[in-house]
């Protein structure tokens, strides 16, 4: 029997105006967005749904990570709650970086209301550990993820660091370090024949050592965290494997913040676990691009973020 995918979107798929149709068409979405205002004890919707009158201003408030992570995590769940009303739910799930979050949550292995506040402690020690330790990020494209290994362990020079941060799909890694390492590593990456190689407009170095203030400071929430046994299985972003073991995801969520991100590998999992049928919850079809560019066009594929998009998904078909 056919199974189906859950994928949870992470920084890089906001967008101002995102969820607003949820909020307005569909009474359970309405109800997460509006705990989530409540218990943050600020307007998170505001942010989100911005006006249009400083749409730089309100591209920028959303971007800030401790601001990002929150509204991401709420716009998945949000979605996943007018899912799961209408009977639709994953065999699995997977989350890509923040996602993880929004997959434990969705897989109900974490409540909406603990994954809220986890999620905007980590985006503000997040932030605060890229103004403590500078660095950035990059996209190397068109280069197996092997020689993309071996030209950040010759960018490394001894002096300073990068290291692969996320491996989302073949011939796309995200690398990730100090600003001069990482530049080395791109001038690296082209020589030896990367199609393109280029700085990703991001606040720090994620999934490096560089995260480590982040790290230090998450750990005592992390085990504070209250974890049950997710109702599927959840596919790490630190191993690609899939687990329902509580305190492996306790584990591995901590060791996330300096660890890659292997995507690609995680997919190639689901895929051979059965999954035939892949849907993106969340702001965007990022996820379901890598998704495509990983596995082939042979499944299906949909995306979850939209009122129309969750019409057609809950719509029975006569």
């Amino acid at each position: 029997m056919s199974k189906t995918a859950f994928l949870f979107p992470g920084q890089g798929s906001q967008f101002v105006g995102m969820g607003r149709d949820l909020y307005e068409q569909f009474p359970a979405a309405r109800a997460c967005f509006e705990e989530a205002d409540t218990l943050l004890g600020f307007s998170l919707t505001e942010t989100m749904f911005g006006n249009g009158e400083e749409p730089e201003a309100e591209a920028a408030a959303l971007k800030q990570t401790d601001v990002t992570q929150p509204a991401l995590y709420v716009h998945s769940l949000a979605a996943m709650t007018v899912l799961a009303e209408y009977g639709c739910f994953p065999d699995m799930t997977a989350g890509h970086s923040l996602g993880e979050y929004s997959a434990l949550a969705a897989a109900d292995a974490i409540s909406f209301e603990d994954g809220l506040r986890i999620v905007r402690l980590r985006g503000q020690l997040m932030a605060e550990a890229g103004v403590r330790r500078p660095g950035t990020m990059a996209a190397i494209l068109g280069m197996d993820d092997d020689l993309v290994e071996q030209v950040c362990l010759e960018a490394n020079e001894g002096r300073s660091f990068v290291h692969p941060a996320n491996f989302n799909a073949p011939g796309q890694v995200v690398i990730s370090g100090e600003a001069g390492a990482v530049e080395r590593a791109i001038v690296l990456a082209k020589e030896r024949g990367a199609r393109r190689a280029l700085i990703l407009p991001v606040s720090g170095a994620f999934h490096s050592p560089l995260m480590e203030f982040a790290r230090d400071g998450l750990a005592f929430a992390l085990i504070q965290l209250k974890i049950q046994p997710p109702r599927c299985p959840v596919y790490l972003n630190v191993t690609a494997a899939p687990t329902t073991d509580v305190e492996e995801i306790r584990t591995r969520l901590l060791e996330q913040l300096m660890a890659p991100v292997r995507w690609a590998q995680a997919l190639n999992g689901m895929q051979a676990g059965g999954a035939e049928r892949f849907i993106e919850v969340g702001p965007g079809n990022v996820l379901v691009g890598l998704a495509r560019r990983t596995l082939g066009r042979d499944f299906v594929f949909a995306t979850a973020g939209t009122a129309s998009e969750l019409d057609v998904l809950t719509t029975p078909v006569v």
